[in-house]
């Protein structure tokens, strides 16, 4: 009887054995390492990386401090440029430093005259001899602002007023204190707005104050007024508008256009001041 040769390993076998011996033994060593031991390890681990972002923020801020500080040095520096070129300009210019004393001295005349101007604003708001924002047209600055004498006793003398602005500020309201101080002498007053540029060209401005005079002239009579008192006024811009509206109904009726719906021989006087 014959007896069979004794088994052999593979070589890699053996080495399967070798790794899995070795895992088992590591294994082995890390469940017989203390709970406590592993865990300052890990935390060992996390101390360190903290330890590495702090160190890094620390290196950072310096960085940033020095950013804002360049930035707030170069600030500084462009206005001390521009304050000593400024100052260089005036002295060019021949102002000096008298600039600050003619500003402080139209700051005072603006403070001394602010009582007189809350006054007006504040009978031009709540007056009940002020009618304000009569419609006269289609447009949204086809308003104006009648100012009526206190005694509405008999037909009283009108006075349509065109107010200035360079014909980009006008506005019916700047005509507020001539409204009222002609009304306490019993002359109804009609401030007439009108479109600015750039809402409109200078065309559209003569049109609206002449579609203004025109809603005077025909209902003025429904608010005390005279029709065949009626005078025209005009200041700076408003003089220029108020004369070109005139001459331009007076093109218009010697042409012998129907449709008129005013006259010039309405007008009993035209005063033109600043303009015109």
């Amino acid at each position: 009887m014959t007896s069979s040769p004794p088994a052999t390993l593979s070589p890699n076998r053996n080495r399967s054995l070798g790794t899995e011996t070795t895992m088992s033994y590591d294994n082995d060593q890390t469940d017989a390492k203390p709970l406590l031991s592993r865990g300052s390890s890990v935390n060992g681990g996390s101390f360190n990386q903290m330890q590495r972002r702090r160190v890094s923020g620390k290196l950072a801020k310096p960085e940033r401090q020095q950013s804002l500080s360049r930035d707030i040095g170069h600030a500084a520096a462009e206005t001390y440029l521009l304050t000593r070129l400024t100052i260089t300009l005036l002295r060019y210019l021949g102002v000096g430093y008298r600039w600050i004393t003619r500003l402080a001295a139209l700051g005072i005349y603006a403070a001394l005259l602010m009582p007189g101007f809350l006054q007006v604003a504040y009978n031009y708001f709540f007056s009940s001899q002020v009618q304000r924002s009569i419609v006269y047209g289609d447009q949204p600055r086809n308003r104006l602002d009648l100012y009526l004498p206190k005694n509405l006793d008999g037909p009283k003398p009108v006075m349509a007023f065109v107010t200035g602005g360079a014909w980009i500020i006008g506005y019916k309201a700047w005509g507020s204190l001539l409204g009222q101080q002609l009304a306490e002498r019993d002359i109804i007053v009609a401030c007439i707005d009108y479109r600015n540029f750039p809402q409109g060209t200078i065309g559209d401005m003569v049109t609206d104050a002449s579609q203004g005079i025109s809603f005077i002239c025909n209902n003025i009579a429904e608010y005390g007024g005279d029709p065949n008192r009626i005078y025209l006024m005009g200041q700076s811009a408003g003089a220029h508008i108020s004369a070109c509206a005139l001459l331009d109904q007076a093109i218009r009726e010697a042409k012998g256009e129907e449709s008129i719906s005013w006259s010039v021989f309405q007008i009993k006087a035209y005063f033109g001041l600043s303009g015109g």
